[in-house]
C-alpha cells in the first residue's frame, strides 16, 4: 500500500514537468530553432499520451507509479546498464537536432508520421504490460509477495515491456527526421539484451515459479525469434 499519497503526486508532477522540458532542451537547443516539427510532434506523440497514462495510474495503481519512481539500481551491472542507456539517449536526441540544423537527412513527411505511428503504438504497448503487471518497477528487483505475471503480453515473450520500448526508440530517429540518429540508437539492442539477460538470472534465483514459466513461454522479446 502506499504510504505517503500526497508525496508521490507531489514527484509524479515534477517528473512531468522535468522530462519534457529535459527533452525539449535536448531538441531544440541543438536544432537552434523552434521550427523543428518532426520535434513538436515527436513530443506530442510522447507526453500528451503519459499525462492521461499518469493520472490512469494515481487513480487506479498507485503502487505501481511509487516503484516506476525508483532510479537507483542495486546491482553493478545494472547501474552501469542504466548510465549507458542515459549516453544512448542523449546522443541519440542531440544528434536528432543536430542533423536538422545542419539538414544532414531529408526523410520524407510521410515516413515521419508513419514512425510516430509506431512510435504510439509502443507507447500503448508498454502502457497494457504496465495494467498486466503492477511490479514493473523501473529498476531490477524482487518484492515480497511478487507472483509471476502469465498471462495478457507476458503470454507472448517474457519481457513485453522491453519490446515496447525497443519499438518506440528504434523509430524515434525517424520520427524526428533524421537518419544519422539511427546509429546512436542502436546500442539499445544489445544493452537492453545485457539488462534482460541479467534480470532473468535475477528472477530464476529470487522469484518463485519463474523457471517454470520460463520453459512455458519460450520467446524472451521477439514472438517465434528469441
Amino acid at each position: 500500500m502506499i504510504t505517503n499519497l500526497p508525496e508521490l503526486k507531489k514527484k509524479v508532477f515534477f517528473r512531468l514537468i522535468f522530462v519534457p522540458i529535459i527533452m525539449g532542451l535536448m531538441l531544440f537547443l541543438p536544432a537552434g530553432s523552434l521550427d523543428y516539427w518532426q520535434a513538436w510532434i515527436y513530443c506530442g506523440v510522447l507526453f500528451i499520451p503519459m499525462f492521461f497514462v499518469v493520472f490512469y495510474f494515481l487513480k487506479k495503481d498507485p503502487e505501481l507509479l511509487e516503484r516506476r519512481m525508483r532510479m537507483r539500481e542495486k546491482e553493478e551491472k545494472q547501474k552501469t546498464i542504466q548510465i549507458l542507456g542515459i549516453i544512448i539517449f542523449f546522443s541519440g536526441f542531440i544528434i536528432s537536432g543536430f542533423d536538422y540544423r545542419y539538414h544532414w537527412s531529408n526523410v520524407p513527411a510521410y515516413l515521419v508520421i508513419a514512425a510516430n505511428t509506431i512510435v504510439l503504438s509502443g507507447y500503448i504497448f508498454v502502457f497494457l504490460v504496465l495494467r498486466k503487471n503492477s511490479y514493473a518497477s523501473r529498476i531490477i528487483e524482487v518484492e515480497k509477495g511478487q507472483k509471476v505475471i502469465t498471462t495478457g503480453p507476458y503470454a507472448i515473450v517474457r519481457h513485453p515491456m522491453y519490446l515496447g520500448v525497443l519499438v518506440m526508440y528504434l523509430f524515434t530517429p525517424l520520427a524526428l527526421g533524421s537518419y544519422w540518429a539511427i546509429i546512436f540508437f542502436l546500442p539499445l539492442i544489445p544493452l537492453l539484451v545485457s539488462r534482460l539477460l541479467n534480470e532473468e538470472e535475477m528472477l530464476i534465483r529470487e522469484l518463485p515459479g519463474y523457471i517454470e514459466y520460463c520453459r512455458k513461454t519460450r520467446y524472451r522479446l521477439v514472438p517465434f525469434v528469441w
